[in-house]
């Protein structure tokens, strides 16, 4: 069973035996939220795509709005929870529950830095050039007897996910020293680990929490806050930290109905199909309350947003209600399923309709899967021409390639596992934009200006 008093540590990851108290009045949570916010990846989110092209005419959202709006959502689930729980345990005074909404809204802000450009397309366009493309000639490198890529690397290129991406970006130590400044607390870090095992233990999901390079840093901070944990043929595996599940509803909740307004903005959806999905949510007599609730000649757009944000609101507090009533579920390692998951009726109904209607309206869209296209080929020719390069850096166009690249990706390291994980992190922190541009460059089909 894990105690609240232990899973709430704003010890430091790298930074365990400092004995600097700052002068600041800033919690140690706080100052999470404060660097990821102020930093180069969390900024490059703003040319990432969401789930839509980066906007033209009409605004939508990206990875970096998307992360904020989660964030906000996060923090509320955070301070609405501790409340709870302050009320119901009256002992846990000291124990930090007062930072459950800093922590939680620190790990949203940071849930999504790790992902490639162009979505998941980008992330599949990474597993497949190494599962069926030219980057299969590396499995004639992998294998545990004598192979220079070990049985677990090989699994996490083949299964490359974002969110073990995202736990390498905050903790990964490039020459000694922590990347972009990350010295997070464990407890902010615990709480970004949506899936808390390897990828050998992935299956056909593709979904796991850490690469093998930063599995012992991921099991430090299970010991630190008492988070249990087994290994499977070798692999660890552990139960979530229980501020997972808040970050994991809060982006829940975001992505669902935010698409849903953004699928209303660009007309894929109509202005009377999108008021009747956020409706749905709602009993016949709050749907009244609500519709007559609009001042005359409000515009369609203002309606949808202002039942947006009572749709929101209604996840939110179901939410709490439902970590609340699995506590000692959640406390045991034993809950099964998100929050969303356990939704009362109404609202799971409701909620389920908006994913059968994003997948098939949405997802599906010519818009959507056009830079899916792009995106996916995008990638996949970075990858092919910058593992050939670290492959055979003698080559003279290879040096041409390496000569591009930050001296901060691992590039020019002794081992091959270590050269191939520094490509993705070159490749997965590009903007799209950036993508692009050099995809053409190298293609010779534009020349940077003098």
């Amino acid at each position: 069973m894990m105690e609240w008093k232990r899973l709430i540590s704003d010890k430091r990851l790298g930074k365990e035996d400092s004995s600097t108290q700052s002068p600041e009045r800033r919690t140690e949570f706080q100052r999470d939220f404060d660097r990821l916010i102020f930093s180069a990846p969390f900024r490059r989110m703003q040319n990432k795509t969401q789930v839509f092209p980066l906007p033209g005419s009409i605004f939508v959202h990206n990875r970096l709005t998307h992360s904020l709006e989660v964030s906000s959502v996060g923090r509320s689930l955070g301070a609405d929870v501790a409340q709870e729980l302050t009320l119901r345990h009256p002992e846990l005074t000291d124990a930090g529950l007062q930072d459950m909404g800093a922590i939680v809204s620190a790990a949203c802000l940071a849930h999504d830095m790790g992902n490639p450009p162009f979505g998941h397309s980008g992330e599949r366009a990474i597993r497949t050039f190494f599962s069926e493309g030219k980057g299969k000639i590396l499995a004639d490198y992998a294998g545990e007897d004598g192979g220079l890529l070990s049985e677990k690397e090989w699994a996490d290129l083949t299964q490359f996910d974002g969110n073990a991406n995202t736990f390498r970006l905050l903790t990964h130590q490039f020459g000694g020293r922590r990347r972009g400044g990350f010295v997070m607390t464990y407890s902010t870090l615990a709480s970004i680990v949506k899936y808390p095992y390897e990828s050998t233990l992935a299956g056909k999901k593709s979904k796991f929490g850490f690469f093998a390079s930063e599995t012992e840093d991921y099991r430090k901070i299970a010991d630190e806050l008492g988070i249990p944990y087994t290994f499977e043929d070798g692999a660890l595996r552990a139960v979530r930290h229980p501020f997972v599940y808040l970050v994991e509803a809060a982006d829940d909740i975001c992505y669902e109905i935010m698409d849903i307004e953004d699928a209303f903005k660009l007309r894929l959806l109509s202005n009377e199909e999108t008021q009747t999905l956020l409706l749905n949510f709602f009993s016949k007599e709050t749907q009244e309350q609500l519709q007559s609730s609009y001042p005359e000649g409000t515009d369609n757009g203002d309606r949808i947003a202002y039942l947006r944000s009572c749709v929101i609101n209604a996840l939110e507090n179901a939410c709490v209600d439902i970590f609340m009533a699995n506590e000692t579920e959640i406390l045991a390692g034993t809950f099964q399923g998100s929050l969303i998951s356990h939704l009362p009726e109404h609202l799971l109904t409701a909620y389920k309709t908006c994913e059968r209607v994003a997948k098939s309206r949405i997802y599906s869209s010519k818009e959507v899967t056009d830079i899916d296209l792009a995106g996916y080929h995008i990638i996949y020719t970075l990858l092919e021409l910058m593992t050939e390069a670290v492959l055979e850096p003698q080559k003279a166009y290879s040096q041409l390639l390496l000569g591009q690249v930050s001296s901060q990706y691992q590039l020019n390291a002794p081992r091959l596992a270590d050269r191939i994980m520094g490509v993705l992190d070159y490749i997965s922190g590009m903007t799209d934009v950036y993508a692009l541009d050099l995809y053409r460059k190298i293609n010779g089909h534009s020349l940077p200006s003098i």
